[in-house]
């Protein structure tokens, strides 16, 4: 249904209906806020407290390294 036609079909509703499409619509709104209103209320990832937290440990300043090394140490472990 195109949205001109929309407009019509709710005009044609007697007002108690018409208040009762206003009340769904805002109980949608409720239900799925819009995806700029999320976004307005999730903190920015820089700003979390973990970010960081690993900035001056030396033995992670090559981290894919580092993930080699334990990977290997566990595996060793678990034969």
């Amino acid at each position: 249904m195109e949205t001109p036609q929309l407009f019509q079909e709710i005009a044609s509703l007697p007002p108690e209906a018409q208040q009762q499409l206003q009340d769904f619509v805002a109980f949608l709104k409720a239900r799925y806020p819009t995806m700029s209103s999320a976004k307005a209320r999730r903190p920015k990832l820089a700003d979390e407290p973990f970010i960081g937290m690993w900035r001056d440990r030396k033995d992670m300043a090559d981290s894919t390294t580092w993930v080699r090394q334990l990977r290997q140490r566990e595996w060793e472990r678990a034969k």
